[in-house]
């Protein structure tokens, strides 16, 4: 994910511009990147203390873990299901109200980004090392052992479609939905009204400028550095994973945990001479080279691979996914397998809600400008549309593989998630060449999401500043991997995917109070027009009334084309 855009500031995004807003403009000060030592202090030594326990007391950190995933599982998985609900209904609602009227800026203020260039942004923040982890291995999953509400037989027609749809389900719009609200509260509160870029900003008509910038407002910034700091390690985690799956399959060498904490430390050490190169413009380069390469990638399965099966699989999945979307949305525990759903779905939506303010902050930093409407239609559809064009050719591809006995992927899925990548990568031509490229990209992400995430962490614990310090951008990515590398040790993919329900479950409470902080602002903001039961409109209907009837007593010859419109008002006021 590229984060040179994130650093530059531009005329009315609060300290280098007159904040717009109105009245709530003495709101923005200008964050001068001095860091919030409370902050950083108390995230430091609690990531600190999580590292320690899991590194020396890895049995009472696995009891302990597990204990707490169970009762948060057993106990609050309706709240996952239910917030993941609200946040994508919200997301419609405010594009198609009259709030989708309001401009992330002034009045006056237009997109800095080219639609393509905006779009091509946006697809890069969704194509990110999960895709490359879950690409095949989802849909596979799910095709050989279906869902427990589906009656599909495993490796049946209908157990192809209903894997396309759940993994639709679990990437597409619910987690765009997130993503957008984060990012609308973000981009609202930065340049509609000149706080700042930081969460706590967003609580202002809830809690007041005086809180939110004190205690209350720190508390909501620390709850997401942690959510950064957990959901972000959990996708290093999964990387180092593949990378070294992929490195035992094409060179020989054994994919063992010191080969992943090698992966881990080399990486990290790149990131760490990204963050000191100043503009992050390798990063930048880096995020252009991993679209190419990912598009190149998946037009080659498509080329190469079950062509004409994609093509008929992508209308006949999505459409199936729109009619179960809602029977898939509202399912808990209760009438079906908890600990499917807490494997797959609750974990998802954890996961999602912990990269929200990662990639929030980006989506709201390259918005500036745009209505509410624009946002959120291109936050929902741009990426989910590119997410199912990946599913079907890349897991498309995989099953197909698999139903027609070409290769034996259920085996492949059993030694885990990260083979069948390069499983369905090496039954085509050029096998070994295009599994380095997926290693390749697989690294990359690597490096452009610790560096996009520990700048956004960075700014969250410097009271919002665009140009945190180094030394402290460099200290979250240098924790980010250790919580990764620790987490590994401990238990593996378990471990990481546990320790992301945890810390996700405090988060959803700070996102849905979000929510209604942002309706409260939007309702009083005088870009969205009256309300329809508004005075406004009456009076509007009272002059359209007067005008007709003016217009009605003229001369029959004359205003005729007025005469039609004026009968036609008559008409509707009737």
């Amino acid at each position: 994910m590229s984060t040179e855009m994130i650093d530059q500031p531009r005329p009315g995004d609060g300290p280098t511009g007159s904040p717009p807003g109105g009245p709530d403009s003495a709101e923005g000060h200008p964050p001068d990147g001095t860091p919030d030592y409370l902050v950083v202090g108390i995230g430091v030594a609690a990531v600190l203390g999580v590292v320690a326990w899991a590194a020396l007391g890895k049995r009472s950190f696995d009891r302990a873990s597990d204990s707490a995933l169970g009762w948060v599982l057993d106990n609050f998985a309706w709240l996952f299901v239910i917030a993941a609900d609200v946040f994508l209904v919200l997301c419609v609602v405010l594009a198609l109200s009259r709030f989708g009227r309001i401009r992330l800026g002034t009045d006056d203020a237009r997109p800095e980004f080219t639609d393509l260039a905006w779009i091509a942004m946006m697809f890069s923040a969704g194509m990110g090392i999960g895709l490359m982890f879950y690409g095949v291995g989802e849909p596979l999953t799910h095709y050989l052992d279906p869902p427990p509400s589906s009656a599909a037989a495993p490796r049946s027609g209908g157990a192809a479609r209903t894997a396309l749809e759940y993994s639709f389900f679990h990437w597409t719009l619910t987690p765009w939905a997130i993503y957008g609200i984060v990012g609308l509260a973000l981009a609202y509160a930065g340049f509609r009204k000149g706080r700042g870029n930081r969460l706590s900003a967003v609580f202002v008509p809830l809690i007041g400028a005086r809180r939110a910038a004190g205690l209350p407002g720190r508390i909501i910034d620390l709850l997401a550095v942690f959510a950064t700091v957990f959901g972000t390690a959990t996708s290093l985690g999964v990387g180092a994973l593949q990378v070294a799956t992929g490195l035992n399959l094409t060179t020989g060498v054994e994919s063992s945990t010191t080969l992943q904490l090698i992966i881990i430390v080399s990486l990290g050490a790149a990131f760490v001479l990204s963050a000191f190169s100043g503009v992050h413009k390798g990063v930048k380069w880096l995020s252009t080279l991993n679209i190419v390469l990912a598009a190149c990638l998946m037009l080659f399965v498509f080329v190469l691979g079950p062509t004409v099966y994609v093509l008929d699989a992508i209308p006949a999945s999505v459409g199936g996914y729109l009619h179960q979307l809602l029977p898939m949305a509202s399912r808990t525990g209760a009438f079906t397998d908890s600990g499917w759903l807490g494997s797959w779905t609750v974990f998802y939506w954890a996961w999602w809600l912990s990269w929200a303010p990662f990639v929030g902050t980006f989506i709201a930093r390259i918005s500036h400008g745009r209505t509410i409407r624009e946002f959120l239609i291109g936050v929902l559809l741009v990426p989910s549309g590119a997410t199912v064009v990946w599913f079907c050719v890349m897991g498309g591809t995989g099953i197909r593989l698999d139903a027609t006995g070409k290769v034996d992927m259920a085996a492949k899925v059993e030694e885990g998630a990260e083979s069948s990548l390069f499983a369905m990568l090496d039954a085509l031509p050029l096998g070994t060449v295009t599994s380095w490229v997926a290693m390749l990209l697989v690294m990359t992400y690597f490096v452009t999401s610790a560096d996009s995430a520990s700048l956004v962490m960075g700014s969250l614990s410097s009271r919002g500043s665009l140009h945190p310090p180094t030394w402290l951008v460099v200290t979250w990515g240098v924790l980010m991997a250790a919580v990764a590398a620790v987490l590994l040790v401990a238990g593996g993919l378990d471990s990481l995917q546990s320790a992301t329900i945890l810390v996700a479950l405090p988060f959803v409470v700070v996102m849905l109070t979000l929510c209604w902080a942002l309706l409260k602002e939007l309702r009083g903001d005088p870009g969205a027009g009256p309300a329809r039961g508004h005075a406004l409109h009456g009076l509007r209907d009272a002059v359209r009334t007067m005008v007709g009837e003016a217009i009605t007593e003229q001369s029959p010859d004359r205003h005729h084309r007025l005469r039609r419109i004026a009968r036609s008002r008559g008409k509707d006021g009737d």
